[in-house]
């Protein structure tokens, strides 16, 4: 575990004494923001409206109307976000020429790889974490419920951690870091137009694609809840991306 730390510790660093991360996590910041005052917004009048009809005021709900919408926002964003945080990972060991160094040190292929992937997720819980800030303005004027705002920060990260997991993986498979961003987001929008496709597929067509749709299992999340069968294909989908980048570079290694 403390090799695994070593490499996590120098890809943060490698992070925070460039621009990507302090860009990354301005733009997502910024963007979440701007959708959670535009939401607000919006929230504020329609509560303006209804107070004038007590039955439809009683029916207002901040973690329905607010954070189901701005939950649903953050995970486009990172989708276009994730990508630029991802490709450099591996790409730039490539083109540095500090590939060969890297895979003879005494670190396993297993510990390099899973101490980037943690450099990239405490990347993540950083943008998530900020983000979080925003709520302090709904406690303070609302009266949000917290189990079901949990559970949509949890849905966001446990996207997020499958994301960063096939970004790796496009990134181990070219030194080109432009490439490899354009790679992970082809590969994540394909995942999230599979549940357009399922609506004009047959019914057992529509439920294979339903479950492939990486955006199918999020919206549960968003609604405050949390079902294990989301939970292990999140889950499944970030194992599988990290094997896959773990095949490819243990290919390359003994070659």
């Amino acid at each position: 575990m403390s090799s695994i730390w070593t490499v996590a510790k120098k890809e943060i660093k490698t992070y925070f004494s460039s621009p990507i991360a302090y860009v990354v996590i301005f733009v997502f910041t910024a963007l979440v923001g701007f959708f959670f005052y535009s939401i607000m917004w919006w929230f504020n009048s329609q509560a303006m409206q209804m107070a004038r009809n007590p039955t439809y005021y009683q029916q207002l709900n901040v973690n329905q109307m607010v954070y189901g919408p701005l939950f649903g926002n953050m995970s486009i964003v990172l989708l276009l976000m994730l990508p630029l945080l991802t490709m450099r990972l591996f790409s730039e060991e490539k083109k540095s020429g500090t590939e060969e160094l890297l895979y003879t040190s005494p670190l396993s292929v297993g510990q390099i790889i899973l101490g980037k992937y943690l450099a990239s997720l405490v990347v993540l819980l950083a943008m998530l974490g900020l983000t979080g800030l925003l709520s302090i303005f709904t406690f303070a004027y609302g009266n949000p419920e917290p189990a079901p705002l949990l559970a949509g920060y949890l849905g966001i990260f446990l996207m997020g951690a499958a994301f960063i997991a096939i970004g790796i993986f496009f990134s181990s498979l070219t030194e080109n870091q432009i490439v490899s961003a354009i790679l992970t987001f082809g590969a994540l929008l394909f995942f999230w137009v599979l549940n357009w496709a399922s609506s004009a597929a047959g019914a057992v067509g529509k439920s294979v694609l339903d479950y492939l749709s990486i955006f199918q299992h999020f919206e549960d999340f968003s609604k405050g809840i949390v079902d294990t069968t989301h939970v292990v294909y999140y889950l499944s989908f970030a194992f599988l991306g990290l094997f896959f980048t773990h095949s490819v570079i243990q290919s390359r290694r003994w070659r």
